[in-house]
């Protein structure tokens, strides 16, 4: 119950992967034969991460060591290289700790940044992304979904605002890929950051699309690989496992979500109903399909993440890349929710290997492992004892 901080990965991936550790070893930069297979390999894996966004071009796919050098070759990409226009960037107060974290870099090197407020479900509204807008903005960054509370935000709308202004639009869609169908044409987005081992794939690879025509500057240098935008030598083997697992969700992804949302549903409501004092976080309906993030008056996460454990059960208390410190999550507290209770929150993430059996046996052990804890919580006031 914890696939939003890691994913196992794919037998199949692995089995496509396995071929690159060994006698297909060659340099894609190598112009003879064994080099000329590993470039074929690395194309045919952009195109399959092409087909899977909808992109128009398989070399608007750049690949990256993953999510987290994506966010930062779109957001300080633009920023360095369209510095001179103005900078002023809009993005949310509830994005991954890495779009959160470069923006604030950048806030050091002269940028102003505006934190655009969510309602109470994690929603954007794309009114104030708007009218924030001003003649010095270069780049709106807004995730496709959130992580933590599972909320899919008017992604098309705001790409259609940022387009009508010239503005580059930046998504964030790591926790989207393989469970939502992503069109970066449709919704007008410029550059998209993408993870492998969320899609199944393996660990430290990852992607970014850039739409033809939009000029960034590139942050690593070295040897021009990836046409300049990012050098250094490519991650064969991961890069392939990477296509092999886009392959594998645009085949299955439909299929999938529908059983997924159907298990999400079950768990939501099984919980709800056998737990007093108990709130989902985001949106009820309008959120991925894997995602469930509940509160819990009067407890604290942490303690039921670790309850839940010695039961066999793997849980978290918001995103396993904000986990290290013991501060309420920033999107809870952004949505409104008081600290005390944002403490009391509980990230359930189901994947391609949950079963409904599963999903009965949390449902079972989640209730009692509640009410344990509030029994010995000094935080439930003394008529409710």
């Amino acid at each position: 119950m914890d696939y939003a901080s890691s994913s196992p990965v794919d037998p199949r991936v692995i089995e496509a992967m396995m071929p690159y550790f060994s006698e297909k070893h060659g340099n894609p930069s190598s112009v003879h034969q064994i080099g000329r297979e590993s470039f074929e390999a690395i194309e045919d894996a952009r195109r399959k991460i092409a087909s899977l966004i909808n992109a128009e071009r398989a070399e608007e796919i750049i690949f990256t060591s993953g999510a987290t050098e994506s966010i930062n070759l779109a957001i300080k990409g633009i920023a360095f290289r369209q510095s001179d226009k103005g900078k002023h960037i809009i993005t949310s107060t509830i994005e991954h700790i890495s779009t959160m974290n470069t923006v604030k870099f950048l806030s050091t090197r002269g940028f102003k940044i505006t934190y655009l407020p969510v309602d109470e479900f994690g929603f954007v509204d794309p009114v104030a992304v708007n009218d924030a807008i001003t003649k010095e903005t270069i780049l709106i960054s807004i995730s496709y979904a959130n992580g933590e509370v599972g909320t899919i935000q008017n992604v098309g709308e705001i790409g259609k605002i940022a387009r009508d202004q010239g503005i580059s639009f930046h998504v964030d869609a790591v926790a989207a890929v393989g469970k939502l169908n992503i069109d970066v044409r449709k919704d007008h987005i410029d550059l998209l950051s993408l993870s492998s081992n969320d899609l199944y794939g393996p660990k430290g690879v990852g992607a970014l699309y850039i739409r033809k025509g939009t000029k960034i500057e590139p942050i690593i240098h070295g040897g021009g690989q990836e046409r300049g935008l990012r050098s250094g030598s490519e991650n064969l083997s991961g890069i392939v496992g990477f296509g092999k697992a886009a392959e594998i969700a645009v085949k299955e992804m439909e299929v999938e979500a529908s059983r997924l949302t159907q298990l999400r549903d079950k768990l939501i409501k099984g919980i709800l109903e056998k737990t007093e004092k108990a709130w989902l976080n985001g949106h009820p309906s309008r959120r991925i399909p894997n995602n469930a993030n509940f509160r819990f008056k009067y407890i604290e996460g942490e303690s039921l993440v670790l309850r839940l454990s010695d039961f066999g059960i793997a849980t978290a208390t918001s995103s396993a890349c904000t986990s290290k410190t013991l501060e309420p999550s920033h999107v809870l507290l952004a949505m409104g929710i008081p600290a005390a209770d944002a403490q009391g929150s509980l990230l359930l993430t189901m994947g391609r290997w949950t079963r409904d059996e599963d999903v009965e046996y949390v449902i079972e052990k989640v209730p009692p492992a509640v009410d344990f804890l509030r029994k010995l919580s000094p935080l439930v006031p003394q008529e409710e004892v």
